[in-house]
């Protein structure tokens, strides 16, 4: 069974709340703006796209002014569903909706890194898409509010003598790749990005995260109030570890953006052991030492 480290009720709940308020939206829209303008590098026309459990219709309206549309939505949560601009599907992110090779695009805006199942939502995405359908999505990745964990890590060290799951584990950007190969896509291919945002205070930041719907979303936190006295202890050290000569603190958000082909016949594949023309160290123009002699003997 697969581990059940968020819970999911809790995380709606808080998703509904922040959408109720003043939206913090700033990182999702400049997510959706990459993700929109990295589709247009591709020379692919795309007629079935998904768009896999963005939190808004951020991405689609980026893929709308580039002439990418219509685009299938899901979300999770069915309140949020009926407050879109245009209809969606209400589907959880690991239980796909759509048919079997019935997708020639499937896109995601920072709608997967709380999914439990993530090697299962990447393998019914691959299902879902057409032969040499595209998968591109972006999520946080393992270094996100790397400075959060590690002040309220030490403060609840000092003061209660012990530690709290209170930042989500993101997925490391090696990991990332590896699951999609092993979902069975080709050509996988993943980089990084690190957005970093400055605030006048640590409560700022919290602000933020609780307009994103974002706050502690794990299984195992602590289920009593946090102490004031270990908030206030945090937010010191985050202010004497992370501050800029000005003042205002630095909150990191990495950005891990992913994507993989359905494989199919036209695509290229690695050439067969031994099937090469050249040899390597002439291509380098190298010197080639037989085996069992040192170089300078």
């Amino acid at each position: 069974m697969t581990p059940q480290h968020f819970d999911q009720q809790l995380l709606g709940r808080r998703r509904v709340r922040a959408a109720s308020g003043e939206p913090a939206d700033f990182l999702l829209r400049r997510v959706a703006e990459d993700l929109a303008d990295r589709l247009t590098l591709v020379q692919r026309q795309f007629s079935a796209i998904a768009d896999l459990a963005t939190p808004t219709d951020a991405l689609r309206e980026a893929l709308a002014a580039r002439g990418l549309a219509p685009v299938v939505a899901t979300e999770a949560v069915e309140t949020l569903a009926h407050r879109r601009a245009t209809p969606v599907v209400v589907a959880a992110p690991d239980m796909l909706p759509f048919s079997d090779a019935s997708r020639d695009l499937v896109v995601s805006a920072l709608g997967l890194q709380f999914v439990d199942d993530l090697p299962g939502a990447f393998v019914q995405v691959r299902r879902a898409l057409k032969p040499d359908g595209l998968f591109l999505a972006a999520m946080a990745g393992g270094d996100t509010l790397t400075e959060l964990r590690q002040a309220f890590a030490e403060a609840e060290s000092e003061v209660d003598g012990g530690l709290s799951p209170r930042v989500a584990p993101f997925a490391d950007v090696r990991d990332i790749g590896a699951l999609l190969q092993r979902a069975g896509f080709a050509l996988p291919v993943t980089d990084t990005d690190r957005v970093v945002v400055r605030y006048g205070d640590v409560f700022a930041l919290m602000r933020d995260l609780r307009a994103m719907g974002a706050t502690n979303p794990l299984r195992d936190r602590r289920r009593v109030p946090l102490r004031r006295r270990t908030l206030l202890r945090m937010a010191e050290i985050y202010h004497d570890r992370f501050a800029d000569p000005d003042g205002r603190i630095r909150a990191t958000f990495q950005i891990i953006t992913l994507s993989g082909w359905a494989p199919h016949e036209s695509q290229q594949k690695p050439l067969k052991p031994g099937s090469a023309k050249a040899r390597l160290a002439d291509a380098l123009k190298a010197i080639e030492i037989p085996a069992g002699e040192k170089p300078g003997g």
